[in-house]
């Protein structure tokens, strides 16, 4: 989910870094790395922000055309970007999953849902686009009426932020607005009518009807693991829902035989209400990896971390046991991969990718918010990024998460 910084909003983060400066430095419970370390930077590759799918149509027509961080819209054609969800291939590739578009429904009609296929060079320290698919809907299982009457899906229909692979090759994506659960084949075209939520309702929800929501705007489905055996899915809300305590996000668990939710549900609790969860992918049985981040970038941020969230909950608190394994803001750089010192930042408001490379290594990207976002050089849009990460001991994940 994408959150832009007003300049008002601007000038209070950096009120806040000041005075986090002048004060001193609070006890923080989510600084305890549970005996992992440092984690340490061992890959850095870049897609350029001005990167466009090929002889696509042009887009960004509803944002006006005052210029955003040195861009001015509308665009010459589809931007790659907003990277939302990452599927691992097995030679070397990834899919990679478009948001919505532009950070809105309002904004987002001509921006065609899409999944990338990306390749990283990390010696070249670049990314290439290989091709992708769009999403659509060519059988009119979606109930609701749709942007364009091709039925081809925009940011106006859906918000995906999440996407796995099932076994039969077929690929699952969480959407925000419903929240809904959508199906699609190797071609992106739907194979079901998006599954609803039961007793959820985001305010963009088609068939809201005058009712109260009770969820928040684009706080649906923002994180989402497929079991090991590839079963079940395990969608994470990125907002809390009304009536639940502040800062508790709720992850369901979706039989995919029966092609409906169990009555398993967990609680994933932020270390601040004000925090979001940016993705969440299956290491074994019980445990998950979960990228939680403050809604800052730049020098302004200060937490950007994967955790180790473990259902089984030994605590007792009645939330997913958490150990920080990477703080994102904090990765040692002994080879000046990023190219500013010993020190590593991945700065970036929206961080909302993370795969499991090897039991000891993470792959990483960001949302780049095109052209929003500016967390690496203020007053540049941001590239979309891609980096490893080398954690000081293993996960001891299930070999079948990262063969």
């Amino acid at each position: 989910m994408r959150r832009f910084l007003s300049s008002a909003a601007l000038l209070t983060c950096a009120g806040a870094l000041v005075a986090g400066l002048a004060a001193p430095a609070a006890a923080d419970p989510g600084r305890d790395r549970g005996g992992y370390g440092r984690a340490t930077l061992t890959g850095f590759a870049a897609l350029p922000a001005e990167t466009y799918v090929p002889d696509s149509e042009p887009s960004g027509a509803r944002l006006g055309t005052n210029p955003v961080n040195g861009i001015t819209p509308p665009f010459p054609g589809q931007p790659v970007q907003g990277f939302s969800g990452i599927v691992r291939r097995d030679d070397g590739t990834f899919d990679v999953l478009s948001d919505n578009g532009f950070g809105a429904k309002d904004n987002s009609a001509d921006f065609l849902l899409r999944v990338h296929r990306i390749k990283p060079d990390f010696a070249g320290r670049t990314v290439e686009v290989l091709g992708g698919f769009g999403l659509s809907d060519p059988r009119g299982l979606v109930p609701f009426p749709l942007t364009r009457a091709d039925r081809k899906l925009t940011g106006a229909d859906f918000d995906v932020e999440s996407i796995v692979r099932a076994q039969d090759g077929t690929y699952w994506i969480g959407d925000e607005f419903g929240p809904f659960l959508l199906h699609a084949d190797r071609e992106g075209r739907l194979l079901d009518a998006p599954v609803e939520l039961p007793g959820v309702r985001a305010p963009e929800n088609p068939g809201l009807g005058g009712a109260t929501p009770n969820l928040g705007r684009s706080k649906g489905f923002e994180g989402m693991a497929r079991s090991v055996d590839g079963r079940r899915l395990y969608p994470l809300l990125e907002g809390t829902v009304a009536g639940d305590p502040a800062g508790t996000l709720r992850m369901y668990e979706f039989d995919l035989r029966r092609r409906a939710y169990t009555e398993r549900r967990w609680t994933y609790r932020l270390d601040d209400p004000a925090h979001a969860i940016g993705d969440a992918i299956t290491v074994d049985r019980h445990r998950f990896l979960v990228i939680e981040r403050d809604n800052l970038q730049g020098d302004a941020a200060k937490v950007k971390r994967i955790y180790l969230a473990d259902t089984r909950d030994r605590d007792g608190d009645g939330a997913l046991d958490k150990t920080l394994v990477a703080d994102l803001l904090d990765l040692a750089d002994p080879r000046g991969l990023g190219g500013s010192g010993a020190t590593f930042r991945f700065p970036f408001q929206t961080i909302e990718d993370v795969v499991i490379l090897d039991d000891r290594t993470l792959g990483v990207l960001d949302d780049n918010n095109f052209p929003f976002s500016s967390g690496r050089t203020p007053g540049r849009p941001d590239d979309n990024e891609f980096i490893t990460v080398r954690l000081t001991r293993g996960l001891g994940a299930d070999p079948r998460v990262h063969r």
